[in-house]
Formats: structure tokens, sequence, C-alpha cells
């Protein structure tokens, strides 16, 4: 068995993702802290989104969590939190939620809703805390090290923009300052990531330096200019069993759906009719995994 867990990607992609992702989120509203204005991070047409919101959702979600930090996930957040509240008000205001469309599909989504929870509840009972500690064992065990960076960027959209940054940094300008002046991401810090987390132009450029140096020349990709800063070089080590945990229990579970959804239509009595009216054969709803 070949053990992988995918903490990370493309970071440029990952932020992008990662704010499509939250419309998929249920949002769970807790008290808000002394973060945002007041622990407020937006409000529409007066009614209040907390940071807490946003905060919640991030942490429930380890994928995510392990790609960006909650700094760089925010702006994004914050953006489809907005937008979204905006959407739902306008359809209030115009009466969707009493259209006949809209009840039609609401019964259409419960009905597919209760499908989906009792599927999820039948998988977790199948996951013990034993399988998925022997699962975190040989991932440890076959874990191969990377070469791993942490660095921080500046993006622009212009090379001479971006040459223009690269004269000031040699002056002695502070990279930190310039990014929060020039670039289209105004949290510089990427992280830790590896050579095959960036696209190629970016993590070509960003491999060929050494802790402390930064680009002599802008690296372009398709986001546009980028200026690099090297803060450490390092091994990659295997992630915690806690960082793990969630992504293995998903893992596991997506292992183990085909065979639950294929055990409850087994046990149901199913007539099916080809257009010819002949009877069709029943067959798995969710074919095997391939062997591994």
């Amino acid at each position: 068995m070949n053990v992988v867990l995918f903490f990370g990607g493309n970071y440029m992609k990952t932020q992008y993702v990662a704010a499509a992702v939250l419309s998929a989120l249920i949002l769970n509203p807790l008290p808000a802290g002394a973060e945002g204005k007041d622990g407020v991070a937006a409000v529409v047409n007066g009614k209040k989104i907390t940071v807490a919101e946003i905060k919640k959702t991030y942490e429930s979600a380890p994928q995510i969590k392990a790609q960006v930090t909650f700094d760089q996930f925010y702006p994004q957040a914050v953006t489809v939190w907005a937008n979204g509240e905006a959407l739902q008000q306008a359809a209030k205001k115009a009466g969707v939620e009493s259209s006949a469309e809209y009840k039609q599909q609401l019964d259409a989504m419960k009905s597919d809703l209760a499908g989906k929870v009792y599927l999820k509840q039948e998988v977790e009972k199948k996951i013990s805390d034993n399988d998925v500690k022997n699962f975190y064992n040989q991932y440890k065990k076959e874990f191969k090290p990377q070469k791993e960076m942490r660095a921080r960027h500046i993006l622009v959209d212009s090379e001479a923009t971006a040459n223009d940054i690269i004269t000031k940094i040699k002056k002695g300008d502070d990279f930190n300052e310039l990014a929060k002046k020039y670039s289209k991401e105004k949290n510089p810090d990427l992280g830790y990531f590896t050579k095959e987390m960036m696209v190629p132009e970016f993590g070509d450029a960003a491999f060929r330096m050494k802790k402390g140096q930064y680009s002599q020349k802008p690296i372009k990709t398709n986001f546009g200019y980028h200026i690099i800063i090297v803060d450490d070089v390092r091994d990659s080590k295997p992630v915690s069993f806690e960082e793990a945990e969630p992504q293995i229990r998903t893992r596991m579970a997506q292992e183990l759906l085909p065979g639950v959804l294929n055990d409850v239509v087994a046990k149901a009595k199913i007539e099916k009719y080809q257009l010819d009216g002949k009877v069709m054969p029943n067959t798995p709803a969710v074919p095997a995994p391939a062997a591994k």
C-alpha cells in the first residue's frame, strides 16, 4: 500500500480554491472575538458577519488550513461571505422562498441531503481510532523527506514595476512594506512549500536560491510578475497525527463509501426497466475500486 497524504498544492491556485470551497460549507456563527472591526468582518445592509464565523469554517477545513494561513484565507473569505449574504437578502426580498421552483428544489435537496447524511454516518461507524492510527503509522513509515522552503513574494502586473521594486530592495527598503504598497497579495508570506507545489516558473526560480537571497529579476507566471525572498530551507517532516487525522478519516471514508452504497442497493428490492419494457439487470451502484 502506498500511503500518501496530500498536504499542500499549487499555492496560487489554492487561494481561489479556498474561496470557492467556502460556498459549499455550512456557516455556524460563534461569538465574535477581538478581530476585524470589533469582531465584525463585514456588514451587509445592516446584517453583521463576524470574523468568528469565517474562522470556524477555516478551522473545520483541514485541507484548506494545510495550504494557506488564516490571514491569507481571510480576504477571499470575507468577499464570499459578503457576496453570499447580499445574494440571500436579494432573493428573500424578491420572494423567491415562496415560489414553486424554490420549493421544488428545496424538497429535492432535502431528500438528497438525507441520503448523504445516512451514508456519512454509516461510513463513520466503520472507521475506528485504531484504523486511523495504523494508517498514520504506515504513512510515517513510507514518508520520504523533500526539500522545502519558506518564502515571501511580491506579485505585480507590470515587469517594470517589479524591476523598480527589486531596485528598492537593493537600496535597503523593507520587503514587507513594499508588499503592502505594491503587491496584489498584501500578505507576502507563502509559508513552507516544496518545488512541486508551485507553478513551474515560480518553483524553479525559488529553489535556485539560498536562504536569505531574493530575486535579482522578476519571475513571470500566468499570475503576473513575482519578486521572491527565501526565508528558510529545510527537509520536510511528516505532519503530526493531530494535523493528519482529519484528512486520514476523509480518505478512509472515500474508500469505504462505494461498499456502503452498494450494500444499501443490494438489500433493496429494485426493479428497473428498459425503454422497450424489458427488465434491466441490476448492477452495483458504484464500481468496485481497482485492486491495490
